[in-house]
């Protein structure tokens, strides 16, 4: 440390330090009053100083007495350790003139081990016989009292001969043949205990004392095994028969007990009863919890706490109710067994058993009572034969709805007067009951059954698909057979709806969104898929039927019979539409819509068609105006006629506007205005093609085939930039060749 610059500093601080006090005159008169103070703290500081400096010298001068002390000791064992040394070397002939010391003492010591033990010696055929009339008159702990001195009796002469330097094996085995009888004692005792051990749940509530005195004999000899096992490890010597671990066969025994309690209240068999799984686990749920009461009220006061009586039940019961359920399932499971066994792993779980408020027991730290991969392979197997089943199920019931087709009467109608077959509800009541059972197992499971359900209701759409393809052939064939055929036409389109709404219903209800959405999802769209086309292919035949009645009259349109005033076609044609719409009305609204659209197009097309093929020569002005304004009252008339049926189509672009343009076409007088209003027929219809326009103007009869194709080539680019190509109308499923 640098003294002269602490010094300078130290005087710096004081003189700032004496500046601060003394910046006015009226503070010089308490500079004596100053000096006094600062000689105060310095004589403190000094005193503090002194003090510190005192104490550390006292504890150097402590200190070094102490290592002198320890100099001193180290020496006084130095030089005793030389002494022990020489000792040492004095042992060796010690020895040598203390040996035959220490064969008497050994002498000694087997004399006086016969003597102590020579009453049990002489006595050891009459204790043999009280010790087993003991055990026969469960007098237990007599019994094992006298057990104790006849074995130790037995072990202490045993042990002088394994000390002797040479052991005679002949003196060794006549005196284990002569205490045979007590080994065959203890294996007999030990059978009582066993046998009273096995009835522990049945004993510990009439006569808790035999379960006591049976673990207090069992304690004994644990202690008993314990000195052996300690005596064993310092001189080499284990009596007979120990160590006898019987703690640990008492668990063996009770842990069979319960197998044997668990196994044994099977009462029937699948043959006998349909039921006797449910039977079996519901007595077996009984048992446990029955039992486990007993044990927690029971058995805790009698067992010593070592024993963690409680906590080796429960896992017993739960080690041997998981062997026993793998049995089981080894042996086959079949129908709602599975679910039955998948439900009881929730019982199991639940207040009706382990968390029943009596025992409020934890079985999670105690593993799963069957292995996720166990009980995954259930669930494989069930959803493999609830497959198996729909296929068969499924079949049998659409095959029976087919035959209901074939009946002479019309199929059911609900209130409103809807036609439907009971197939979709049928179906779907089933599918619904498979999956509130599977709802009692886990939601894992009823997604899964709910995928499956979904799956095997579109598989068995095929076979409902080509049944229908097989009705209509065969109606189609010789319609007087089958009388109701549109009604059921009918009541089939509406069942494709209610398919599909008992689906989503299902869907919303069931499923929950988790890591199978996306599979989920393919599986309701292709659903949903396969039933829109069902529906549109039934809709279809429906039209079909319908139009094998129309189909002359519509051949007939624009021909020379359509021409004559007794004829009406296009009456003949309202009438027929009117009486099978008729029947339509036991569609569905969203059916019926669909149908009536398609059949209104269906016209259409075939009245633009027929105005297209040219099947009338019109040789002047006369003819075309007469059959234009024809066109434009049947026009009204199917308009009509098609809003009567369905009043929706009048908020809507009826494909019969295209008529009045088609019309005016015609009967345009001034050919140098045709260019004009072809023009605005190609702004209203953009689809409509050059073939189209070409039949048309050629239909009037006034303008040579050259003529019109160069009338029409000159007016369409004219108009094409603004036509929409993506725009379709009716003129885009009509062909004209």
């Amino acid at each position: 440390m640098d003294v002269e610059h602490l010094e300078a500093e130290a005087k710096a601080t004081a003189a700032k330090h004496v500046a601060n006090m003394l910046q006015r005159p009226d503070q010089l008169e308490k500079v004596e009053q100053y000096k006094r103070r600062v000689i105060r703290k310095k004589a403190s500081v000094e005193a503090m100083l002194k003090t510190a400096m005192q104490s550390q010298l006292d504890g150097v001068k402590t200190g070094l007495s102490h290592l002198d002390t320890a100099l001193s000791d180290i020496k006084e064992i130095k030089q005793n350790l030389r002494d022990i040394e020489d000792s040492f070397k004095e042992i060796p002939r010690l020895v040598e003139k203390l040996q035959d010391v220490r064969e008497e003492s050994l002498k000694h010591s087997q004399y006086a081990a016969a003597m102590e033990n020579l009453k049990h010696i002489f006595n050891v055929p009459e204790s043999v016989q009280k010790t087993q009339e003991w055990i026969s008159d469960g007098k237990l702990l007599l019994a094992h009292q006298c057990l104790a001195d006849l074995e130790n009796s037995r072990d202490d002469l045993l042990f002088e001969m394994h000390k002797l330097p040479n052991q005679s094996p002949t003196d060794r085995n006549m005196l284990k043949q002569y205490f045979s009888d007590v080994e065959k004692l203890s294996e007999d005792l030990g059978k009582q205990l066993w046998l009273i051990l096995r009835r522990t749940l049945n004993s510990v509530r009439k006569e808790p004392q035999v379960i006591v005195t049976a673990l207090r004999i069992i304690e004994r000899e644990e202690r008993a095994d314990e000195a052996a096992i300690a005596r064993h490890q310092t001189t080499g010597f284990m009596p007979t028969g120990r160590p006898k671990r019987w703690k640990k066969r008492c668990f063996e025994i009770l842990e069979m007990s319960v197998q044997d309690r668990i196994e044994g209240n099977q009462f029937e068999e699948r043959s006998e009863n349909k039921m006797w799984l449910v039977r079996h686990l519901e007595v077996t749920r009984q048992l446990i919890l029955e039992d486990l009461k007993v044990v927690k009220t029971a058995c805790v006061p009698c067992f010593p706490p070592s024993y963690y009586i409680v906590e080796k039940f429960v896992k017993m019961y739960h080690d041997s109710l998981s062997k026993h359920l793998q049995d089981i399932i080894s042996n086959q499971l079949e129908g709602n067994e599975y679910i039955t066994l998948l439900n009881w792993l929730n019982v199991y779980e639940s207040s009706e058993l382990m968390g029943h408020p009596d025992l409020m027991i934890d079985v999670k730290k105690y593993g799963p009572l069957l292995d996720n991969t166990i009980v995954e392979n259930l669930i494989c197997r069930y959803v493999s034969m609830l497959e198996t089943n729909y296929q068969d199920w499924m079949k049998n019931t659409v095959m029976s709805d087919v035959k209901d087709w074939r009946n002479d009467s019309e199929p059911e109608a609900d209130s409103e007067g809807y036609f439907h077959t009971s197939l979709p509800v049928i179906m779907f009541q089933m599918i619904d009951q498979h999956i509130q059972v599977a709802k009692t197992v886990n939601q894992e499971l009823v997604e899964r059954v709910l995928m499956v359900s979904i799956e095997q209701v579109v598989s068995v759409t095929r076979l409902y698909k080509e049944a229908i393809v097989e009705y209509k052939t065969k109606h189609f064939e010789d319609r007087s057979q089958l009388r109701y055929f549109t009604h059921y036409m009918i009541a089939i389109a509406n069942n494709c709806l209610q398919f599909g709404e008992l689906a989503t219903r299902l869907r919303q209800r069931y499923w929950k969104s988790g890591s199978h959405d996306n599979e989920a999802e393919k599986i309701f769209q292709r659903a949903m898929t396969v039933f829109e086309s069902l529906k549109m292919d039934t809709l279809g035949y429906l039209e079909d039927e319908l139009f094998l009645d129309l189909d002359k009259e519509i051949n007939d349109l624009l021909t020379k019979k359509w021409m004559l005033s007794s004829t009406n076609i296009v009456d003949t044609i309202c009438a027929t539409v009117e009486d099978y719409c008729h029947d339509y009305t036991h569609l569905w609204p969203r059916n019926f819509d669909l149908l009536i659209s398609g059949i209104q197009n269906r016209v259409a097309k075939g009245y633009i068609t027929a105005i297209l093929q040219k099947k009338l020569s019109l040789k002047n002005y006369e003819e075309r105006k007469e059959v234009a304004d024809k066109i434009v009252q049947e026009e009204k008339k199917l308009r009509e006629t098609f809003c009567r049926a369905n009043p929706l189509t009048v908020k809507r672009e009826s494909p019969f506007d295209a008529l009045p343009l088609l019309a005016e076409v015609l009967k345009l007088k001034d050919g140098s205005l045709l260019s004009l209003e072809i023009s605005g027929l190609i702004k209203r219809y953009p689809d409509i093609s050059a073939d189209h326009l070409l039949a048309l103007v050629t239909m009037r009869g006034d303008m040579g085939r050259a003529d019109a194709r160069q009338l029409v080539t000159e007016i369409l680019p004219e108009v094409g930039s603004q036509r929409n190509a993506e725009v379709k109308s009716i003129f885009s499923q009509i062909q004209v060749g």
